[in-house]
This record gives structure tokens, C-alpha cells and sequence, in this order.
């Protein structure tokens, strides 16, 4: 739509101020209620003709209000002693309260207009009482728009209402002190919650509605009430969404006269029309669109006829009418498919209650939802010039549904951060402190038994990013060497061949070192004619420079850039510039061995038996590997000189490696026993990484060319874990995801954990990282668009179910996943309406995984995922594209997302989180420090103790008191202070409109003035505000002060480590201390 609307630009017109209606809605969605045991809360928004049908298809249900049998949804709530009062009007029939059917007698919420309307009507709402009582009553407006009723109450009739003059506040979600401590408060879906806040007393009315769309409709229309009162509707008529009417007569004029009509109202071509609304909305089908187009035209003909809708006769048809669209009919089918329902509830949230943005109010949304900082009215006007499609929007400034729209739905509102498509990170750390993008036997495209080989899959890798590469070389025909896995059915490739495509895209997709990993398999004579090709084809390319003997680390990527690394075996240093004999690498003889051991004993038995053995080779096999004997051959100098930073050893052990290992010697471990090690020695496994690099190949029974989970391996900062690129699915996209977080350049920077001398990290850890404050990351999946039938399923036609999996991967006390509730018969533009909240322990190692499935009865099928490191995520309301299996982007298919990423202090059970300093410091756990057993670097890092405590106490004492100043603002624990600010400015207003409290902004620290008398809350508000600032102001003026003085003792303590004081004594220590900087 962005682009479209730059088309648009010099074609429309200032267009008359006008009305525009709510076209039929979207396709009818349904629910299911639980999965797994855990609750899905939120339901759909469509509805049938009677209340009572949209409490059946309602999942914002609790699980304490739904029946014991399979057909409770169905029937009336039964009372529960003193937890329940039911009040819903069982039998009695009435008009539905919001629907989003595809039926062209139901409307699509589209105005606040809409939303009266439906007040009017009323709803189910369930009451929510401080003693935990929950109260089923039915709400409306009253005729006269002037107050709130209810019904069934024991109070008088005159009673049971709240005039909308006394309210004060609308407040979304559970954000009231009766949701906090209320016992159903888990049960109560954040979206389905709202209070209102009224009276003098500020008194609030807790309610639950049965989806969010109708929680949406009630804070929508009691805003606009309160801001015009009973005349909202007569406002509302006269100027409703103007730009958008006038846009769309522009269009459609533009399009008459294309089509070379005299005037508009003979109506364009029907294909025209059709073709205009993909335009603007390229997702849409155009089969969809042409039904809706004949349906509409067929109802009204009927109408126009004297013909019930119940008449399935033809009306006859005028010749002059025939395939053509009025602009009418045009306008009621824009507003059907270009109009989405969950966009229009977030613009008026920000819009003051108009049906459109002005530049203050975009400015607001920036700052306070989208995370954006240092904005002006300026970067709101260039917004609105590049997104609004209408002529009279740009001029004044406005920016409308549509503008809006088109604006979330640009590259600018993804969910990608756009700063990691460059090259973010520092590269001027050792080579060892980054993972490396690796790929498994870069030659093969298929298995890795029988599968073609091809030049292919190198380009293929290079072009992805990938910083490592395999070539095995033997002997071939004609003393020419060639590229294969040993011992297979693999056809080879030329090793001339090979080295011109690596040379040639080495660095085309990055600029930092590429590392050759070479299995030497040839004679004499053929090493030499290999030899000639890489000095040969890659030329300066190669970094032959050998270390020297005093380095402590590996030089840095910066350093190496334009390089290739070679990795492979040397000669002794007591070889005397002669060939000699080394230890032959062979992964392709153990999969080789493998197999014939498997093979050898399906032979030995028959019938089930085989078939049973055939199942659990695998897994035999990777419990228990055999190793094939270690093999020699002669190694030519020359070969060997070509080695420098990546000097293949075999790995003995830990204590072993602590004492001998160089920086440049790297060890590569079989997939089986690097994840033994991972469980065995996680800590010991980490410490080893932080000098020396490893390399991690898949398990020699892979030969499907399956991949295994990288995540396991960066847990224990292996710094290259091979992956075979030929293979898509789940693995790939996280190994994809990962490596596109730092420009996709092949190298992303460890954890500090991971890196730093003095710090201990256990990968196995399934609790808080001690050191590594944990994040809430808070996940809303709003709606989908556009979400294709999945292939190859064609039993169910068109017709797509689809739900969508949140997965968190990351170390194990993070890994998790969450899903919505299906939204049945809907691709086009289901609504999910779901939050999830996520504890993440390690923020710098996770990633966040997006799958949405079609629901079947026989399998659920894929239909896309999206794969994305934590630290590339923008907070805010952003567009998810979705990609196929094999990480091609879908077109137009996407989901529309809600992201916050706060600190453990804000979330949680609020009603259970301390209200004050004094009770947070009782449950404080303070960051612990490992005894090495050296009396003199244990004396020195016992005085940081205090100091880390300091810190901490800094640190708890201001998030304890923003999340105090977040619940008295009546604001989520997501929300930052942005939005607490803006949630206050609406209730700090005294009857006569004067102001209760301003900001003084004359001071470093802002202070909150009373202008007089406050009421009981607001003096709360001013107290907690007062202790927030002084909390900020000491993390301000402090923290510098005792961050120098725990760097000082950090410094002093691994100099004297550096001295070699205890390495002679302590061969087991968990880290080795070295000369030279952090």
C-alpha cells in the first residue's frame, strides 16, 4: 500500500468531506478451549444473532466459569456457591453484539460508530468483585447515550447504572488493585480486561468481556463518549473518515476514465475493479474479491426487484450493467477487504479519539509503542507524506486508517531490526569469542552416502554467509586430486574446480576470514599438485603467517579480513623441514563403519525382529560410537606450511588441553561426544572455548544430511557447529536466524558470559545466569494476513485453520513454546488476540521461533515460520513474514505482532511483587562468587562482594519502584514510562477541567507539582513518583563510581593470575589466566 500510495500522489484530489460505511466483515472464526492443559485465552470476534451464541463461541471464558461436561460452553452458567452470580438472560433473543462473518447482512467493526451501535445493543460482561467474586450481568447503553446500566442487580434499577459524566478513566487490561488480588487473576486474559474508573472516588468497575474484540468495542465507544457525550454519533455522522471517501472516489474516477467511460455512473469493468483493490491490498484474491463483487450486486438486484433474499431466482440484469461495478459497490467491497479491524482499535487508541492520526498523535505512538527516541513532529509529518494515500491527509497532515495501515505494514514496522542488516557488532575481539557460520560437507547437495556432489553448494554456502567450508581431497584419475566423501557412493568433483568457486565467492556476501577445512587423503605426489592449485587459485588469499609463540589469543576477524584460513593437519615442530607422518582425519571411514555394523546386525535377524533393530540403530549407534583406528600417512612440508591459526589436535580432555593446547590449535568433536561433554563437563566445556576454537560435525548416522540443533553446541561456546545447508526445517532456521543478527556476515560476538576471564557459566543451567539479569519478553499475536493453503493439501480445498506456535530456543531454562487457539475457515485475516509472556535468563543467546500450522484431523500441516535472534527484535506493534520450509519469503503472507522486552521486575503476579523497597530486599539474591582455592586471587575478589551488592541494591531499587509507579498509573507491566505518563495525563484533571498535577521540567530531575488538593490515589501517585526519581538519581550519580571500582579489583586480581602464581598447582581450574587485555 506504501508504494501504491506514491503512485497515487499527483492523481487525487482534495475530496469532499463525507461518510464511509462498515462493509461486511471477515470470515467466522471458533476456538479451542485448551491444549496441553494450559488455558488459551482469547476467542473469536464473531457472533450470531443472540448473545447467547457469542457466549458459546467465546474462549476468554475462565476455566472456573466453563461446566464439567463437553457441552458446558453451550449452557447457562451455573451458580457457584458465593464465587458466581449468574446473570445472563438465558432464552431471550437479541440482535448480536459484533460480528465479523462473511455474511453480507452482518457489519465489520470499522467506526466508533460501530461500536455505540453495538453498546447500545449490549453484552455479556463478567463483573469482578475484590472478595475474588466474579458476576455474570449484561451491560448497555442506554438510549440517551447518557449512562451505563446493567441487569440482573439487587440493586434499584436507578442504581445499577454509572452516569458516562463521572467517568474518569477507561483502563484497559488487569490493571486495578481488585484484578491484582483477585484469586481468578491468572485466568483472566490481559485482552479481555478493562475497568472503568469513576466518581470522585475514583471507584472502579472491573470487567471481562467474552473476547477482546468486544473488550475492543467498549473502551472504544465509552472514549468517545466520554470526550462528546450523547451528540458522539451526530458527530460522528457528520465528519467520519472523509480522506478515506475521497480517496476512494479518486481511485475510482482515475479508473473510469481508464476504462474510456464519459462519467462514473454506468461504473467501471468489474476486472478493472478487482485489479484496483489488489493494488492497494496485493494479497487479497482476486476470486474472492470478484464473489463478493457478484453477491453484493446480486442481493441489491433482488432487492431493487421486490424480489425476498429467500427468492433463489436469476433477477434479470440490464446489458449496460452487466461485469460492471458501481462506485458504491466499489467503495462497500474496499471497505471489506482493505479494512482490518485490529489496526482501526489501535489508531483510535492514539488518535484522541478521532478516526485519524495527526502529527502529535504519531509522534506519541513512535515514542511510546514503537520504542523510537529523539522524535519530532517533523519525522511525524515525513511519515505521514510517505504513507498517506489521500491528497487532503498529506496536506493537512493526517494520517488515516489507510495511511496507518500502509505503515505498519512497510519494511519500516518488521520486526527485524534494519540496524543488524549491517555489521553491528565489535570484530576486533580473538577470533575465538565469536560463532562462526559453518557449513558440513559444503560439496554434497543431497545424503551423504549416495547424493550428488556440485560446485552448487559451495556458491550456495558463500552466498549465505557461511565463514567455514569442508573440502575432503584424494587421490584422483590422471593425478588429478578431487573432492568426495571417502568410502561412499558420492560422485567427486575436480579440487581445481572447487578452489575457483571458492576463490571467486569468498567474499562476496562478507568480508571477514573464510576457513577451509582440509581432509588430506593423498599421496605424495597428489599433495603437491594440491598444493599448486590453492597457492595457485587463491593466490594472496591464503594467510600464511605463523604465530608467534608468546600469543595469548587468536587475531581478530578485523584483522584476518580478505583472508582464507586453512585448517588442517602439521608437522611437528621436530619434523626439521622435512615430509613426515601425521594422523589421518577420516570422518567419512567412521560413517562407513557405522554403517557396516548396523548392517551386520539387521543380517543376523528376520522378520519383526529386523524391523524393530532397523528402528533403534540410530540410537544405538549414537550412544555408543565406535571409533575406527586412527590412521597414518605421509604429510608434505609444503602442505603443512600452509597451516597457521587452525592446527587440527585430537582432543584428550580438558586438564589435558588446559596444559598443552596452543591458541591456534583447534579440536573438532563428532556431534556425539561434543553433547556428551555439554552434559557431562558444561562449565569445564564453556572455560575451554574461551581460548580455543572447536568445530562440532554432525553424527556419521546423519546420512539423510539431517541437521543437529546448533543451540546445544553455542550453549558450550562452540565456536563452529557444521550444518549441512543442503537440508531446510527447523535447524537451518535458527543456524539462519543467528548468523543474520550481526549484517550475515558469518560471525556473531559470544555473550560476554562466554568470553570473560573471571566469569563461571554452566551451559546446562536451567535457572537464572548468575551475573545476567533476566528480560520478560512479552509476545502478542494479534492476526495473520494472507496465509497460504499448505502444500499438498488439497483434501481440504481452500479452506485453512490455522494457529500459530511461539517458541523460545536458547539455553535450557529458556526453551519453550505457546500457542493460540485455531481460528477456523479464516487465511484471509484470522484474529488471534493472545499474549504470552516469556522469562528469558541468557537475552544474548535466545531466539524466537513463529511457526503457524494448518489445524487437521489427520496432521497439522506447515503453512510458515519466522526465526529471529532476541537481540534483533524491535519492540512495539510489528509485521511478521512468514517463509517457507526453505526460507523463501511468502508473498504478502505475514503476522501482526506485539513485542515488549522489560526486566523480571516488571512482570510477574503484581499483587505478589513487594510495594516497597524494604519488602523487595528480603527476596534480593545477590550475584555469588566461585572460590578458586588460590588464597591470594580469592582475597582479592572477596572485597568486590560488597560492591556487587551495592550494585545490586542500586539496580532493584529503581525497576522496584517503576513497577510500583506502572501499577498506580494503571498500565501493564510491559508498559515504559512513556506510556504511565501518557495513562496519568487522562485523570489529573479536576471537575472544571483545571489540572491537579504538571511536571516541573525546569530541573535535571522533573518534579510533579500538586495544584492543590489531591485525592487519595494521586497523592499515592506523587509519592511513588518522588521515589522513583530519587532511586534513578542514585543509579545515575553512583553507578560510574562503583563500576571503576570492581573493574579495579577485577584488573588486579588476574594480573596476579597472570604471574602464573597457582597454574602449576591448580591444573584443574575451571579458567587460565593469561597475560594481555580482557
Amino acid at each position: 500500500m506504501a508504494d501504491f500510495a506514491e503512485n497515487q500522489r499527483s492523481a487525487v484530489a482534495p475530496p469532499p468531506v463525507a461518510g464511509w460505511k462498515a462493509a461486511s466483515g471477515a470470515a467466522e472464526t471458533s476456538a479451542e478451549a485448551h491444549r496441553g492443559g494450559e488455558l488459551v485465552s482469547n476467542g473469536n470476534c464473531s457472533a450470531p444473532d443472540t448473545v447467547k451464541g457469542l457466549q458459546k463461541q467465546s474462549s476468554c471464558e475462565l476455566p472456573t466459569w466453563e461446566g464439567t461436561g463437553s457441552d458446558s460452553a453451550s449452557k447457562p452458567i451455573p451458580r457457584r456457591s458465593s464465587l458466581i452470580k449468574d446473570g445472563s438472560r438465558v432464552g431471550r433473543e437479541r440482535k448480536k453484539t459484533v460480528s465479523f462473518s462473511s455474511s453480507l447482512s452482518e457489519k465489520k467493526i470499522s467506526s466508533a460508530a460501530d461500536c455505540i451501535h453495538s453498546m447500545v445493543e449490549g453484552s455479556e460482561l463478567k463483573k469482578i468483585r475484590p472478595n475474588s467474586r466474579v458476576y455474570q450481568r449484561y451491560y448497555m447503553l442506554d438510549a440517551g447515550l447518557q449512562a451505563l446500566c446493567w441487569e440482573p442487580s439487587k440493586k434499584e434499577s436507578d442504581k445499577a447504572r454509572i452516569s458516562l459524566s463521572s467517568i474518569r478513566e477507561v483502563r484497559t487490561g488487569r490493571n486495578t488493585e481488585t484484578f491484582r488480588t483477585s484469586g481468578v487473576y491468572e485466568q483472566i486474559s490481559e485482552d479481555c480486561a478493562f475497568s472503568i474508573i469513576y466518581g470522585d472516588l475514583y471507584e472502579n468497575l472491573d470487567l471481562v468481556a467474552n473476547s477482546a474484540e468486544v473488550a475492543n468495542i467498549w473502551v472504544t465507544g465509552l472514549r468517545y463518549l466520554m470526550q462528546y457525550g450523547k451528540h458522539a454519533l451526530d458527530m460522528l455522522s457528520s465528519s467520519q473518515d472523509s480522506l478515506r471517501l475521497g480517496w476512494l472516489e479518486q481511485l475510482f474516477s482515475s479508473a473510469a476514465d481508464s476504462d474510456g467511460q464519459d462519467g462514473v455512473e454506468e461504473g467501471i469493468r468489474l476486472q478493472s475493479a478487482i485489479k484496483l483493490i489488489q493494488r492497494v491490498n496485493p494479497g487479497v484474491s482476486g476470486s474472492k474479491v470478484e464473489h463478493r463483487f457478484k453477491e453484493l450486486q446480486r442481493v441489491r438486484l433482488m432487492l431493487d426487484n421486490g424480489a425476498g433474499l429467500k427468492d433463489h431466482a436469476e433477477p434479470k440484469r440490464s446489458p449496460g450493467r452487466k461485469e460492471r461495478v458501481t462506485k458504491q459497490e466499489f467503495i462497500e467491497v474496499f471497505h471489506d477487504f482493505g479494512t482490518r479491524p485490529e489496526i482501526y482499535f489501535l489508531l483510535v487508541q492514539f488518535s484522541s479519539n478521532k478516526e485519524f492520526l495527526d502529527a502529535k498523535d504519531l509522534m506519541r505512538f513512535l515514542e511510546a509503542e514503537q520504542g523510537m527516541t529523539q522524535v519530532s513532529e517533523e519525522t511525524s509529518l515525513k511519515l505521514i507524506q510517505s504513507h498517506e494515500p489521500s491528497e487532503e491527509g498529506r496536506q493537512q497532515g493526517y494520517l488515516s486508517l489507510d495511511g496507518f495501515t500502509s505503515y505498519l505494514t512497510s519494511a519500516e514496522c518488521r520486526l527485524f531490526d534494519r540496524e543488524h542488516d549491517i555489521v553491528c557488532q565489535d570484530m576486533s575481539q580473538p577470533l575465538s569469542h565469536y560463532f562462526i557460520n559453518s557449513s558440513h560437507n559444503t560439496y554434497l547437495i543431497e545424503d551423504q552416502f549416495k547424493g550428488p556432489s556440485d560446485i552448487s553448494g559451495y556458491i550456495r554456502a558463500l552466498k549465505m554467509g557461511c565463514r567455514c567450508v569442508e573440502v575432503d581431497v584424494w587421490d584422483g584419475p590422471d593425478e588429478e586430486p578431487v573432492v568426495c566423501t571417502g568410502h561412499t557412493l558420492s560422485p567427486p568433483l575436480t579440487l581445481r574446480c572447487v578452489l575457483e568457486a571458492i576463490g571467486k565467492f569468498a567474499f562476496v556476501a562478507s568480508g571477514y576470514p573464510l576457513i577451509i577445512c582440509i581432509e588430506n587423503h593423498c599421496s605424495s605426489g597428489q599433495q603437491k599438485k594440491m598444493w599448486e592449485y590453492l597457492t595457485g587459485v587463491l593466490g594472496e588469499k591464503l594467510y600464511t603467517t605463523p604465530p608467534n609463540e608468546g600469543d595469548a589469543y587468536l587475531p581478530s576477524p578485523h584483522a584476518l579480513r580478505h583472508k582464507i584460513l586453512l585448517k588442517g593437519k602439521k608437522l611437528g615442530p621436530g619434523s626439521d623441514g622435512e615430509d613426515g607422518e601425521v594422523s589421518e582425519e577420516d570422518e567419512g571411514a567412521e560413517m562407513c563403519q557405522r554403517l557396516k555394523t548396523a548392517n551386520s546386525g539387521l543380517a543376523a535377524l528376520a522378520g519383526s525382529e529386523k524391523d524393530t533393530l532397523q528402528k533403534s540403530v540410530p540410537s544405538t549407534a549414537h550412544c555408543n560410537p565406535p571409533h575406527p583406528p586412527s590412521k597414518r600417512f605421509q604429510l608434505l612440508k609444503e602442505m603443512s606450511d600452509l597451516v597457521t591459526l587452525c592446527h587440527s589436535v585430537s582432543f584428550v580432555d580438558f586438564p589435558t588441553s588446559t596444559k598443552t593446547q596452543k591458541p591456534w590449535e583447534l579440536c573438532s568433536f563428532h556431534e556425539s561426544l561434543a553433547v556428551r561433554l555439554a552434559g557431562d563437563s558444561p562449565g569445564h566445556f564453556v572455560n575451554h572455548n574461551k581460548h580455543f576454537l572447536s568445530r562440532v560435525y554432525p553424527n556419521p548416522m546423519r546420512i539423510d544430511s539431517s541437521n543437529m540443533n546448533p543451540q546445544d553446541l553455542w550453549k558450550c561456546g562452540c565456536q563452529i557447529v557444521s550444518m549441512n545447508f543442503q537440508t531446510a526445517g527447523l535447524m537451518m532456521d535458527l543456524n539462519t536466524a543467528w548468523f543474520r543478527q550481526n549484517g550475515n556476515c558469518g560471525y556473531v560476538l559470544r555473550p560476554a558470559i562466554m568470553r570473560q576471564e573471571v566469569s563461571y557459566f554452566s551451559a546446562d543451567t536451567r535457572d537464572t545466569v548468575p551475573g545476567v539479569s533476566p528480560q520478560l519478553l512479552h509476545v502478542k499475536v494479534i492476526s495473520g494476513q494472507n496465509l497460504p493453503r499448505p502444500r499438498g493439501s488439497g483434501a481440504k480445498g481452500d479452506v485453512v485453520d490455522p494457529y500459530v506456535y511461539v517458541e523460545i530456543h536458547g539455553i535450557p531454562a529458556d526453551c519453550t513454546e505457546r500457542r493460540t487457539r485455531t481460528v477456523m475457515h479464516n487465511g484471509d485475516n484470522p484474529i488471534f488476540d493472545e499474549s504470552f509472556e516469556f522469562q528469558i535468563n541468557l537475552p544474548e543467546l535466545a531466539m524466537v521461533r513463529f511457526v503457524v500450522l494448518d489445524d487437521d484431523f489427520i496432521g497439522d500441516d506447515f503453512i510458515g515460520q519466522y526465526t529471529i535472534s532476541l537481540e534483533c527484535l524491535q519492540p512495539g506493534y510489528r509485521h511478521v513474514p512468514l517463509q517457507s520450509l526453505t526460507g523463501e519469503e511468502l508473498p504478502h503472507s505475514r503476522l501482526f505482532v506485539h513485542v515488549a522486552l522489560t526486566n523480571r521486575r516488571g512482570g510477574g503476579k503484581p499483587h505478589k511483587r513487594g510495594l516497597s523497597v524494604r519488602k523487595a530486599r528480603k527476596g534480593r539474591s545477590y550475584t555469588a562468587l566461585r572460590d578458586l582455592g588460590v588464597r591470594a586471587v580469592d582475597e582479592v575478589f572477596k572485597t568486590v562482594a560488597p560492591l556487587v551488592k551495592e550494585a545490586t541494591d542500586l539496580r532493584e531499587n529503581m525497576q522496584s519502584s517503576v513497577a510500583v509507579f506502572r501499577e498506580l498509573c494503571g498500565v501493564s507491566a510491559v508498559a515504559n514510562l512513556m506510556q504511565c505518563v501518557l495513562a496519568l495525563s487522562s485523570r489529573v484533571s479536576g471537575p472544571d477541567g483545571t489540572p491537579l498535577l504538571l511536571f516541573d521540567l525546569r530541573e535535571q530531575y522533573p518534579t510533579l507539582e500538586p495544584q492543590g488538593p489531591l485525592p487519595d490515589v494521586l497523592r499515592r501517585v506523587v509519592s511513588t513518583y518522588e521515589m522513583m526519581v530519587q532511586a534513578s538519581r542514585a543509579v545515575v550519580e553512583l553507578s560510574d563510581g562503583i563500576y571503576n571500582r570492581i573493574l579495579q579489583i577485577q584488573t588486579t586480581g588476574v594480573c596476579i593470575g597472570s604471574k602464573g602464581y597457582f597454574l602449576a598447582e591448580t591444573p584443574t581450574l575451571p579458567w587460565r589466566p593469561k597475560p594481555g587485555p580482557l
